[in-house]
Formats: C-alpha cells, structure tokens, sequence
C-alpha cells in the first residue's frame, strides 16, 4: 500500500445539507451523514434491559459469543427484497424521494437503482468474495453491511480490503485507492468499520457459510477475511455512530431483519472484543 494517509477526527455530528439529485456520475462535494434522521434511535436503556441483557459485564470471546446469539435472531431477506429495504433504511432525511450514498455521499432519487452508469446498486461493505457467499439468502443480504452505491464507484471498490491511503477515487471526492484497498470519506469510515465488525460477530460459520474475520491485512484474496482490523478500530474511534446510523440500526431492527448492529448502540464493544 502507498501514499499513506492519516485519517482526522471529525465532530460527531457534521452539518447536515440539502443535496441536489445526480442522475450522472459527475464528482460533487462529499456530504456528511446527515443528521437529520426522521426518528430517533432506540432508547439504549430499554434495549440493555431486553435485548442486550444476556451480553452485559461481558468483554473478550464471552462477549463475542453472547452478541452472536443475540443478533443471529433474525428475519432474512431475499436479494430482490434488499432494494425496497434500502430505500426506507438510507433514505435523505432532506428529501425522502432519495438515498444517500454511502461513498459519495451523493443524494440520489430511489427509483435510480439499476446496472447502468449513473445508477445506484447494492454495494456488499463486507465483499462477497471474501468468503464466497455470493448473494444467496444470509451475510449476502444482510443490509447491516448493504448500503446504495454508485455504480462506477461500486466497482472501484470492488473486494478490496480496508486500509487509509492510495489516489483519490474519481467521482467520489474524499475517497482513496490503490492496488489493494479503499478508504472511504471521513463521514463514513466508522460506519464502515461497525458494519465490518457486525458481519464477524453474526457470521462464525455455524450457519452454513463461512466463519468471517477481520484481521490486519490487505491481501485477503477470496479467504473469509477483511482487513485492516487495526485501522478499522481507528476509524470507528474517530469517526463515532451518528444519528443517521443509529436511525439505520433502527429502522433495520423495527421494519426488516429484526436484529442490531451492537457496535452502533455499543461502540465500546469494539475494544472490548478486539
């Protein structure tokens, strides 16, 4: 990896903005999460008391495992059924007609999903290469790690690990790659990080897929791994749950899956397991 770059905390909650809808691919000025969600999170108190009980006064494996069979209760969506879902669980909170994309940032009309240059699609956080799950029903259309995407932006991505540093991604101002990683905007690298570290914990291959990890390299190829695990605890240190993110958690918990992201309500928990 070269041209490493240090990634700088920013406020927890960044200024929140009308975006102008794009139907092509032309770089705009990256928009934070917004804040502005439309409900707010669940009260953490009632969700210690029930759903997180069994996982309190935990750390290390003990941890892991409680939170594993906390989130593993869960409704499973099928591929076709994750693009309504995404459409309500990133919807603009500015303009409910859109979602934001989670690169660029980008506000974009719901009805722009597709294949073709200027849509969104179904961007897998967690590659589906690592792993080889494909997009068969389970961590392929988990929208705990599904989120709208540029299309050219996607696949620029690609399945390339997580690291900082690397040339700046055309069309997607803030964002860096290289050979064998990308680092997303500042807005979004914590949420990335916990979407990654969900995906560890709900996955640990007695499910019929495979026991997926992180780990702290850059050339995973098509092995169950995602690294950096060490820059990902930086990024979800520095870049803390927003109310947009935890109105997300929400309204996956509520609508669809029925399960959490326990790093959105617990952020400690990431040093706690790793």
């Amino acid at each position: 990896m070269s041209s490493r770059r240090h990634f700088y905390a920013r406020p927890l909650l960044a200024t929140a903005a009308a975006i102008a809808v794009i139907t092509g691919v032309a770089a705009t000025a990256p928009a934070a999460t917004p804040k502005d969600a439309t409900a707010a999170p669940a009260s953490l108190t009632a969700l210690d008391d029930t759903y997180y009980q069994d996982a309190l006064g935990k750390t290390g494996t003990a941890l892991k495992s409680s939170l594993h069979t906390i989130i593993s209760a869960q409704t499973k969506l099928s591929y076709s059924q994750v693009w309504d879902a995404l459409k309500a669980t990133d919807q603009d909170p500015s303009n409910s007609a859109n979602v934001i994309l989670l690169y660029t940032g980008r506000s974009q009309a719901k009805s722009d999903n597709g294949g073709d240059t200027g849509d969104w699609n179904r961007e897998h956080v967690w590659a589906k290469s690592h792993g080889d799950f494909g997009t068969a029903t389970g961590p392929g259309t988990d929208i705990h790690h599904l989120r709208p995407e540029d299309v050219q932006v996607n696949s620029i991505r690609g399945n390339k690990d997580f690291d900082n540093g690397g040339s700046s991604v055309s069309g997607a101002p803030g964002n860096y790659t290289d050979s064998d990683s990308f680092e997303p905007r500042d807005a979004v690298k914590g949420d990335v990080a916990r979407m990654i570290l969900y995906m560890a914990v709900r996955y640990e291959g007695d499910d019929a897929f495979a026991d997926l990890e992180p780990n702290d390299s850059v050339s995973n190829g098509s092995a169950p791994n995602i690294g950096r695990l060490s820059v990902l605890k930086q990024w979800s240190q520095e870049d803390p749950p927003d109310s947009f993110e935890q109105h997300r958690n929400d309204v996956i918990f509520d609508t669809y899956q029925h399960n959490r992201n326990p790093f959105i309500d617990h952020p400690e928990w990431v040093e706690a397991i790793w």
